[in-house]
């Protein structure tokens, strides 16, 4: 008698399991089905920046929280305004402060995505890709903080895959949320002190130059930041061949 129950109850199980994910899917195909992303632009932060700024201003603790729950939430939703919502941070709150909300709020988002398909997708992939995935899977957990740190500090890869693919790879939440936290932090400093000179740029009639993370006298110094995280690879490496 008991068996039915279990097998009963299994598809509702899975089903809570993939409920997040189901709304976060949701969500963003609905911001994007209503159209939202044409008032998410850089125009709109121009027309808008004094009463942004006064906003913020006048509510010096509800605004950065604020501004933490959307980047967390656009984060989540695998929104394209990572850079936008930086450069915001950078516009309403300066270099520092703009940082510091930035890298909590698209840490906290990336949790929340990460976590929705551990839960939801990790298991069923796990299953049926069988030994590939498990061999993968051990190769990344031996440097899981190393790699996934590495894909941080790299801009050159898409925020929302280094959100999902840890979760299929095994990471630890704990390795996920200090890997995400300390690789962002460099890339969010680059746009939040070009966000802090927006008024300027307005002013002249001018747009920001989002590629500068590309030019080489940024982009060598957080290379160099990537090289050290793959640091303890390459001496583990070593020292497996020695032994």
């Amino acid at each position: 008698m008991e068996r039915p129950i279990e097998e009963a109850a299994k598809p509702g199980f899975r089903f809570m399991r993939l409920a997040p994910l189901a709304v976060i899917l949701f969500a963003a195909v609905a911001f994007f089905g209503l159209g939202l992303n044409r008032y998410v632009t850089l125009d709109t932060l121009r027309d808008n920046r004094e009463a942004l700024q006064a906003y913020v201003a006048a509510n010096p603790v509800v605004a950065p929280a604020a501004f933490i729950a959307v980047y967390a939430l656009s984060t989540a939703l695998s929104l394209p305004l990572g850079a936008l919502l930086t450069l915001t941070g950078g516009f309403l709150f300066g270099t520092l402060l703009g940082t510091g909300l930035v890298v909590a709020g698209a840490t906290l988002g990336a949790t929340i995505l990460f976590i929705a398909v551990k839960a939801g997708l990790a298991d069923a992939l796990r299953a049926s890709a069988g030994e590939a995935l498990a061999r993968m899977e051990k190769g990344f957990a031996a440097n899981a903080f190393s790699y996934l740190l590495f894909l941080r500090l790299v801009p050159v890869f898409p925020f929302f895959i280094v959100n999902v693919v840890p979760a299929f790879l095994g990471v630890s939440l704990a390795t996920f949320v200090v890997a995400t936290f300390v690789g962002i932090i460099p890339g969010s400093f680059v746009y939040a002190s070009v966000g802090n000179g927006l008024g300027a740029l307005f002013d002249k009639g001018l747009e920001p130059d989002l590629g500068i993370i590309f030019n080489w006298d940024i982009l060598i110094p957080i290379l160099g930041l990537a090289v050290l995280a793959l640091i303890p690879v390459a001496v583990r490496a070593w020292s497996g061949r020695k032994t």
